[in-house]
């Protein structure tokens, strides 16, 4: 069977790892906090632009997020709130990750996140191996910027338009689309196998 890509570029978070809102959730509830004041102050993009293109690193991040907390709450609150926060590592879809690593014995596998500097050690400790990581902490631009694509097929060795490229944020996949790429906007595992299987990559 002829394989219809010759690499697979996949989003981490929302496709291979999955967070549980409830880790969030729990830091405030527990800390007398109101839903989503953490989301606020960790996502504001004035907050995370800098944290996943090179401007702070992932501690400088949180404990900016902490000194917002704590002009509100105090500081023992705010660091016992991104403590917890901090502590979770996320969860693997392991469907996903079986999905991916079956197609890693056809072609390569790259994951492509919007990402802090601890990613790398995020998926070591969460057992996640493919054959290279573009994380956009370590290149200074961000999805959906078509930087990112271009970068990411460079890394895998293969023209955009042989690579197919995953991710749960539908910009995102447009944008992939748009740089060239087969552009697959995820929501459940059944998109990925399907789009694989299609593929004849599983």
């Amino acid at each position: 069977m002829t394989r219809g890509f010759d690499a697979i570029l996949c989003d981490v978070d929302g496709v291979v790892r999955i967070w549980d809102p409830e880790i969030m959730a729990r830091a405030e509830r527990d800390n007398g906090v109101p839903p989503g004041t953490l989301a606020a102050a960790a996502f504001a993009p004035e907050r995370l632009v800098p944290a996943i293109t090179g401007g702070t690193t992932d501690p400088q991040w949180r404990a900016a997020v902490a000194d917002d907390l704590a002009a509100t709450y105090g500081e023992d609150v705010a660091r016992d709130v991104v403590e917890a926060w901090t502590a979770a590592a996320g969860a693997v879809d392991t469907e996903v990750l079986a999905l991916l690593t079956s197609a890693r014995e056809h072609v390569p596998v790259v994951l492509v996140s919007n990402a802090t500097s601890r990613l790398e050690d995020d998926l070591v400790a969460l057992g996640v191996t493919v054959d290279a990581v573009v994380n956009t902490y370590r290149i200074g631009y961000a999805k959906p910027d078509p930087r990112v694509y271009a970068h990411a097929a460079r890394v895998a060795g293969v023209p955009p338009e042989r690579c197919l490229f995953v991710d749960d944020t539908e910009k995102n996949a447009v944008a992939a689309t748009e740089a060239g790429m087969t552009g697959l906007f995820y929501r459940a595992p059944a998109d990925l196998r399907a789009a694989l299987a299609e593929a004849g990559l599983v």
